[in-house]
């Protein structure tokens, strides 16, 4: 998407309906002249031009994108925009890389429903989020491969409801989406379910059950079933974090 003169014309005309939340966003921020900020999927460079305006001399807006095309782009684009320094980067946002080291911020707009599973990439950026997957992703970074079989299984079904054109994130909407339709005193919680288990046994009955169905879709090979169901037999359940949360939604017609 966006390589093409059209699609270019198009982001900016999205550049301009997102003009006051995104300079709301960078206000929040309160960007520093001399801060070296990273931009996570930069595209063609609209949102990097109104960041670059509030950078100064000693300024860097890193760049990164995974389309050369779109780099391009934004390279054009960018030249003469302001005094800070512009630095492209080639690369896919959610492995993370060199060109993180040193940021005093990392930013992104309309980037994070483009990256598979984003959890993931939020855990390794920061340990602290109130997230079960961006927790697990930070703890198995960080020295427990013993958490493998967890973010492999939440992969899995994520990767199922999606093939299938089912939302995997309905309960994370569905107090916004009931206030869009007019409902009224619309109350929401979430609550992190403990790993137990039972949990562990819904992970392997899950697998016995859709098996077929994640080898024919390409998600996992008939191996990768076992060897994953292999980790979960091995787990110390009482010793595992959350993996999954639940969502608690009421309201009235």
């Amino acid at each position: 998407m966006g390589q093409s003169v059209e699609a270019a014309r198009r982001l900016g005309v999205q550049d301009s309906h997102f003009a006051e939340a995104s300079e709301r966003l960078l206000d929040e921020l309160a960007l520093r002249p001399d801060d070296r900020v990273v931009e996570f999927g930069c595209g063609p460079g609209a949102f990097s031009r109104r960041i670059l305006r509030r950078l100064g001399a000693g300024g860097v807006l890193v760049g990164v994108d995974a389309t050369e095309g779109l780099l391009a782009q934004a390279c054009a684009a960018l030249a003469g925009t302001g005094s800070a320094r512009f630095e492209p980067v080639q690369a896919d946002v959610s492995g993370l890389g060199p060109w993180l080291e040193g940021a005093n911020v990392v930013v992104g707009r309309a980037v994070l429903h483009h990256v598979p599973m984003a959890e993931f990439l939020l855990g390794r950026l920061r340990a602290a989020l109130r997230a079960p997957l961006a927790r697990l992703a930070y703890l198995e970074a960080t020295g427990r491969p013993e958490l493998e079989p967890l973010s492999a299984w939440a992969i899995a079904i994520n990767q199922l409801y999606l093939a299938r054109r089912l939302s995997p994130a309905v309960g994370a909407t569905l107090a916004r989406a009931l206030e869009g339709a007019g409902y009224r005193k619309v109350r929401a919680a979430w609550e992190e379910c403990r790993s137990d288990q039972a949990m562990v046994e819904n992970m392997l009955m899950f697998y016995d059950e859709v098996r077929d169905r994640l080898t024919s879709l390409g998600i996992m090979t008939a191996e990768e079933v076992v060897r994953q169901q292999g980790l979960l037999r091995a787990a110390h359940a009482e010793s595992l974090p959350p993996a999954w949360a639940t969502f608690r939604v009421a309201c009235e017609a």
